[in-house]
């Protein structure tokens, strides 16, 4: 367990300095995130005006961080680079990219959306499915349907399948963290319980290799996600309410595609939309409302806005009272994720 815990705390270190010197040199030349003051239906949107001139891209610390630390543990001796892991930075990375141009672009343009905002999508698919399709040519990744382990439900999806499901694992999650990310800390907060979890599941695939040996090199993926863990932490020190600065897009990808191939790489493919509870609630709001208002021509919502975050604003709850109680949400639903993975790891210790 040395090496996941170095990784953290280098992380930890890492982010909390980073996150720090970029928030003031991004005050200093006045790299903000656009505020919006208007949704793309003409409704109001909670005040967060005050929030104009808060620096943006910090994701770069997050990520940067999470790299550092990760690197570092395996200079101690025992431990070794993955082909599997090294591929999921790749796409980490290339996600990051994506994430950066477009923030890059609001920045410059003053726009809450970015030019790239109609084709992200598109883009990050496309990542989302070319890392699979890595993943699956280059490394033994098991391609069966999986919950808590390959073995359950087990159904072998076949390469082509395995790819276009993975890819649009990726792709999902991406977004869904992206969508979170709208109130100081939230994204982050929630990730950090998600990375936890997916640390301690990639251990004990480690431990018990008997019992999940479809996991591919667990210690590695334990040190990639202690990593995320620690990278987190520093960050949420400068991001909580009332935010030094933001994540940006370049931190809520890269986080989301982090979260996504831990759970491809874990085979917990479906405890997924467990771990990453609020995520789904959160882009689940928008699905729901947009749904809503197109088949009503446009005249219902069920939301008072959405994503989920912003109807409870809107309703009168305080900023900090949202991002708690939606913390606690988060946290319910990985507490939930990881009682139903000790009771099948339990359930065949038992039976071994």
């Amino acid at each position: 367990m040395i090496a996941p815990l170095v990784a953290a705390g280098v992380a930890l270190v890492w982010s909390l300095l980073a996150t720090w010197w970029m928030a003031r040199r991004m005050r200093e030349r006045r790299l903000s995130q656009p505020i919006l003051v208007k949704d793309a239906a003409n409704l109001a949107v909670p005040p967060h005006q005050h929030k104009s001139g808060t620096p943006t891209m910090g994701g770069l610390a997050i990520v940067s961080a999470a790299l550092a630390g990760y690197l570092v543990s395996h200079v101690r001796q025992g431990v070794e680079f993955s082909r599997q892991t090294s591929i999921m930075w790749l796409i980490v990375l290339v996600m990051v990219v994506v994430g950066l141009v477009d923030d890059l672009i609001k920045v410059r343009s003053g726009h809450n959306r970015g030019v790239l905002w109609r084709h992200k999508g598109w883009i990050t698919l496309a990542a989302g499915f070319g890392g699979a399709a890595l993943l699956v040519t280059s490394t033994g990744i098991d391609t069966r349907l999986s919950l808590t382990r390959a073995e359950l439900p087990g159904w072998e999806l076949g390469v082509v399948a395995w790819v276009l499901w993975a890819g649009s694992i990726v792709f999902a999650t991406t977004n869904a963290v992206n969508v979170t990310d709208g109130l100081d800390g939230l994204a982050a907060g929630s990730a950090l319980l998600g990375f936890v979890a997916f640390t301690a599941i990639a251990y004990l695939g480690f431990r018990n290799p008997v019992l999940y040996p479809s996991i591919v090199d667990p210690y590695d993926l334990a040190v990639f996600a202690a990593a995320f863990a620690g990278a987190c932490v520093g960050f949420l020190w400068w991001n909580a309410a009332p935010a030094d600065i933001f994540m940006g897009d370049v931190g809520a990808l890269g986080i989301g595609s982090a979260l996504a191939l831990l759970g491809l790489a874990t085979d917990t493919h479906l405890l997924l939309a467990l771990i990453c509870g609020l995520n789904v609630i959160e882009i689940g709001s928008v699905a729901v409302q947009m749904i809503v208002f197109r088949a009503s021509g446009r005249r219902r919502r069920v939301f008072r806005l959405s994503p989920i975050h912003h109807h409870f604003e809107l309703g009168g709850w305080p900023e900090t009272k949202v991002i708690i109680r939606f913390w606690l949400i988060a946290g319910l639903s990985v507490a939930g994720a990881l009682a139903i993975y000790i009771a099948d790891f339990t359930q065949q210790a038992a039976g071994s």
